[in-house]
């Protein structure tokens, strides 16, 4: 299916200017940190997992600490997290994993990092662009939804919406877009309500010109 034809250069733009000072929202210091917070980010807010990992991290900061740990206590630490159960076991494989086959330290290649417990392209996408400034393409809820509705990309598959994405986005900007990506989902084009009549992208996207032709259908 060929891709809506839009001006990407000009979306692009009104992106950069709208969030100029966009980056990740999950605190970390080290590229340790973010892998984990990545981890837990799954079916969870930033937020609630900036609220959890400071006494992850005190009590758990580093990948040795993370390894010996049981999974019980763990549990009880990130208990506030979506999926809590099953990332206890995710964090703990993957700490042990980092020391069997890395020496303790995050690999920096996405095959590497995929073979993680846990860890699934978005995941390793994101370490890869926000630990070790790998251009790359992190396709969250708001990037798959945000895209599509833009019309950048043009798939329900979020595998193929990076490729799409990839293939549309110039290489140098791709982690920038990714963050731009997000920021308008959370403020602007939420999933459900989204402030259309706000939004200075509107005169480019295509879920605006679709709503506007299937409403005036109607009338």
């Amino acid at each position: 299916m060929a891709l809506p034809r839009v001006n990407v250069k000009e979306i692009l733009r009104i992106l950069a200017d709208l969030y100029p000072d966009a980056k990740c929202a999950l605190d970390h210091t080290s590229a340790f940190e973010l892998l984990v917070a990545t981890i837990l980010s799954a079916q969870c807010t930033d937020t609630r997992v900036n609220q959890i990992t400071p006494r992850l991290f005190a009590k758990y900061p580093s990948a040795e600490a993370l390894a010996a740990a049981e999974v019980r206590k763990l549990e009880s630490v990130i208990g506030e997290c979506g999926l809590f159960r099953m990332k206890a076991k995710h964090l703990i494989g993957t700490a042990q994993r980092l020391l069997a086959v890395h020496q303790g330290q995050v690999p920096s290649t996405r095959e590497e990092l995929m073979a993680l417990p846990g860890v699934g392209r978005k995941t390793a996408n994101v370490v890869l662009s926000n630990a070790f400034g790998v251009a790359a393409i992190a396709v969250d809820t708001h990037v798959q939804r945000v895209s599509n509705r833009l019309g950048l990309a043009m798939s329900d598959d979020v595998s193929e919406t990076e490729r799409q994405l990839m293939a549309r986005v110039p290489e140098a900007l791709w982690s920038a877009a990714h963050h731009w990506l997000i920021h308008h989902g959370r403020q602007v084009c939420h999933a459900r309500s989204p402030k259309c009549d706000e939004c200075p992208l509107a005169p480019h996207c295509r879920y605006v010109k679709e709503r506007t032709k299937a409403v005036r259908q109607r009338a």
